[in-house]
This record gives structure tokens, C-alpha cells and sequence, in this order.
């Protein structure tokens, strides 16, 4: 039953069990819509002095993947798709110009909590450049990671 507790609340543990592959599992997934912890996960392993550059690598690496996945599946919207659940055509041609107003630089924000998700996938559907998308995403939750550790350690 301990067991079971540990798992269902604090997930972060099961993935710290598997070192650098975990984190980089764990970034990978809270990157994506799944609601995941990745920076409990690099926070354990820092305590147990696991080397905080490659866990910076490897977070950031997994991280952007899963960005870059939700980039992809953008990519595969379709207009039909939204208005089926009742997005207007105005409020699609709303999201556009934002979309389009603020580029690629939307991407920076990509790590940020319950907004990135949706950023990388309104990225993706208005098809915004993707080598600006993958440098400034990579970069914004490089220096989120960096940051963390810094105040860690």
C-alpha cells in the first residue's frame, strides 16, 4: 500500500529510480498534455549528486522533444476539427493573428505551466517557422532548467 501511495503522489519518484533515462522520460511526458512533474524528478536526482550539467542536458533534451511532439500534432489540425467544437471562423482568425503577431517567440514560453502545452500546439497548426520555433523553445526551457538547478544546488 506504501508502495502504491508513493507512486500515485509522488510520481517523480518512480522516475528518479531510473536516473538520467527517468528525467529525460519525465521531461519528455510534462511536456506533452500529460500532467507530469519534471522538475521533482531533476530536484531528486540532484540530491542524490547526480552531475547537474548532464541533468540539464538530458531535461532539457526531453523536454524539448516533447514540445516539439506537440508541435508536430498541431501541425495536423484542421480547421473543420476546431469548428466542430464550436470554434467560431472569427475566433480562429483571432487566434491566427495572434499566433502570427507574436511568432515564433511564443516558443520561449513553451515551459511555462498550463500555457506552453497549448503554445507549441497553436504553433505547430498556424505552422509557424519551425527552426525559430525548436531554437527559442529549446532555449526558454534550457534556461528554466538551468535556473532550477542554480537555486538548487
Amino acid at each position: 500500500m506504501e508502495a502504491f501511495f508513493y507512486a500515485y503522489f509522488y510520481p517523480e519518484m518512480d522516475f528518479s529510480t531510473l536516473g538520467y533515462v527517468g528525467l529525460c522520460l519525465a521531461g519528455f511526458l510534462s511536456s506533452t498534455i500529460l500532467p507530469m512533474n519534471s522538475e521533482g524528478v531533476l530536484v531528486v536526482l540532484l540530491t542524490q549528486d547526480f552531475d547537474p550539467w548532464t541533468c540539464l542536458i538530458v531535461a532539457t533534451v526531453g523536454n524539448s522533444l516533447g514540445g516539439l511532439t506537440n508541435y508536430w500534432i498541431g501541425s495536423f489540425g484542421k480547421t473543420a476539427w476546431l469548428k466542430r467544437f464550436g470554434v467560431s471562423t472569427a475566433r480562429l482568425q483571432q487566434l491566427e493573428q495572434r499566433v502570427h503577431k507574436y511568432g515564433y517567440w511564443l516558443a520561449f514560453f513553451s515551459w511555462v505551466p498550463f500555457i506552453g502545452d497549448p503554445l507549441t500546439i497553436a504553433l505547430g497548426y498556424f505552422r509557424v517557422s519551425f527552426p525559430r520555433v525548436v531554437g527559442l523553445m529549446v532555449f526558454g526551457k534550457f534556461l528554466r532548467y538551468a535556473l532550477l538547478i542554480w537555486f538548487v544546488r
